[in-house]
């Protein structure tokens, strides 16, 4: 199974760049990556983002929500 990137999230909090462009395994639903002690949830919009010649899927911030003790 391939892990070449296809998405790049945009928006929310400070992220590193390098950490934003990934591999979403479904890109039809909400990704949640895990920073800390809390969850940065983003959905896909349906747009691309040039990166390194190819076009990758923009998934947009939406919300935080924190982990459970």
């Amino acid at each position: 199974m391939s892990r070449i990137p296809n998405v790049v999230l945009h928006g929310g909090p400070a992220i590193p760049d390098r950490e934003r462009v990934r591999y979403v395994e479904d890109i039809t639903e909400r990704f949640k990556l895990f920073r800390g002690n809390r969850y940065e949830h983003f959905d896909p919009t349906g747009e691309t983002s040039p990166h390194l010649g190819e076009d990758l899927l923009v998934f947009t911030w939406i919300q935080s929500t924190f982990v459970a003790e």
